[in-house]
């Protein structure tokens, strides 16, 4: 089984609550990803879940520490200014290593990666999330816009697999309908296994002695509505994933209790 780190995918939210003449405020913090986690925790894998606030506390700068606790990083909707942009360089303005590098080196050197879309992944919202420009791009399975990527689909649009591979054999060939992704370009040596309202949605490829993947949506509301997340594929999909990512050769076997490959989802 596989050691997973997943870094992001949590927030915060301030509130104003405007009252006549009155107003106060709340705030509450929120860890998403729980669905992600306990699929894949249920199929046998560690996982670390690091809060977007804490990686530049818990996550270690560099390729070696990183291999030491992990075999694949998962990155979920944290844009690469948390990884460049270190509260001693930001505030101090004393030099510390650049995380971004450190997961870059960390796949060339062996390890699994799998960046998930979201308003802070890839490029992102008004193009925040800037990991286009990072020094992690090269290790990307595919190319990101130098734009704003959002598709938005709030009318729902249903993913298709694409063809035959160890990760997708053996689940439906159409998903349960996503509400959006973030539009990006996979590369010549990429395969692309999935796609969605015409976009690649899971694409797989090598970069170094590594392997490293992107599922261009989201793991957790909003753009993966419960329907997606209750699927009965939702954890054979991860998992598999993670697996191949981590370097496991895998086989048809694993798929024996899945759906057939023709079957539509519900």
């Amino acid at each position: 089984m596989a050691r997973v780190l997943l870094l992001g995918e949590s927030w915060f939210v301030y509130s104003v609550h405007q009252k006549g003449f009155d107003a106060f405020y709340t705030s509450e913090f929120t860890l998403g990803g729980g669905e992600f986690v306990a699929a894949l925790r249920a199929a046998g894998h560690e996982v670390t879940h690091v809060p977007a606030h804490e990686i530049t506390l818990r996550v270690p700068s560099t390729s070696a520490e990183l291999a030491a606790i992990a075999d694949v990083i998962v990155i979920s909707d944290v844009g690469a200014n948390t990884f460049q942009v270190p509260p001693g360089t930001f505030v101090h303005s004393t030099p510390e290593p650049d995380r971004s590098e450190a997961v870059r080196a960390f796949v060339e050197q062996g390890g699994g990666l799998l960046m998930v879309g979201g308003y802070l992944t890839f490029s992102g919202i008004d193009a925040k999330a800037r990991w286009g420009r990072s020094p992690l791009a090269p290790a990307l399975a595919v190319s990101v816009l130098d734009r704003d990527d959002r598709v938005e689909l709030s009318g729902g649009a249903h993913p298709q697999a694409t063809g035959p591979h160890d990760i997708t054999d053996g689940l439906a060939r159409q998903w349960p309908a996503l509400l959006g992704l973030n539009e990006v370009v996979a590369r010549p040596s990429a395969s692309v296994l999935a796609e969605c309202a015409g976009h690649p949605l899971l694409v797989v490829d090598s970069y170094g002695a590594g392997r490293t993947g992107a599922f261009t949506s989201d793991i957790a509301p909003h753009w993966a509505p419960p329907p997606f997340m209750q699927w009965e594929g939702y954890g054979q999909l991860f998992d598999r994933t993670v697996r191949w990512l981590a370097g496991e050769e895998l086989t048809t076997a694993m798929a024996t209790a899945a759906q057939p490959a023709e079957a539509v989802a519900r």
